[in-house]
C-alpha cells in the first residue's frame, strides 16, 4: 500500500530566512539577518561612555563580555532621526560583520520572522535614494489590519558606512 506519510508541522524546514525585526523609530521598521546579529540587548545609559568630536551618529563606548564596542544611533546613521538622548535606557542590536563588532541603537526590537527571497523586492522608488546603499531591499509585510513596508538592511553596507571610517573610530 502506497501511502503518504504527512510529517508533523515542527519537521517541515520554516520558509525563507530568518531576520531580526526592529524599528528605527516609531514609524520606520526594518530587518537584519540573523547571520549577521549576535545579540539584541538592553544598554542603561550610564553604561554608556560618550566620546568627544564624533560624529553625531556615534554615540560613545559600550564594554560587552570584555569587548569595547562602538555604539551607533542606526537611524541617525541612515539619516531618518536620532533616538531619544534623554532616554533611561537604549535599545541595542550588536552585529558583527568580519571582525568589526558593532552595537546599533535603535528604538525597539520586535523580534524574529522569515522572509522569502522573492519577499525582497528593490529599494529604488520605495524609499530615499540616500538609504539605497545600505538597503538589500525591501519587503511588505501583512500584519493584522494593515501593511507596512520593511527596510531589508545589509549589515556589511552598515559598518562600510563613510561615517564609521572616521580615523578614530572602528
Amino acid at each position: 500500500m502506497d501511502a503518504a506519510i504527512a510529517l508533523p508541522d515542527r519537521l517541515t524546514k520554516p520558509i525563507g530566512d530568518a531576520y531580526l525585526k526592529f524599528h528605527l523609530n516609531g514609524q520606520t521598521p526594518a530587518v537584519f539577518p540573523m547571520r549577521s546579529v549576535q545579540e539584541a540587548v538592553v544598554l542603561p545609559t550610564r553604561r554608556l561612555s560618550p566620546m568627544p568630536n564624533m560624529p553625531p551618529a556615534m554615540m560613545g563606548l559600550m564594554n560587552r563580555r570584555s569587548r569595547v564596542l562602538w555604539v551607533v544611533d542606526l537611524a541617525q546613521l541612515l539619516g531618518i532621526s536620532a533616538l531619544d538622548l534623554n532616554a533611561q535606557h537604549y535599545t541595542l542590536i550588536l552585529i558583527q560583520i568580519g571582525a568589526v563588532p558593532l552595537a546599533l541603537a535603535v528604538q525597539q526590537v520586535d523580534g524574529m520572522i522569515r522572509l522569502a527571497t522573492d519577499e525582497i523586492q528593490s529599494p529604488v522608488g520605495q524609499v530615499s535614494a540616500a538609504l539605497v546603499p545600505y538597503l538589500r531591499g525591501c519587503a511588505l509585510q501583512q500584519q493584522e489590519q494593515k501593511s507596512e513596508i520593511l527596510l531589508v538592511l545589509d549589515a556589511e553596507a552598515v559598518v562600510q558606512a563613510p561615517i564609521l571610517r572616521h580615523p578614530s573610530t572602528i
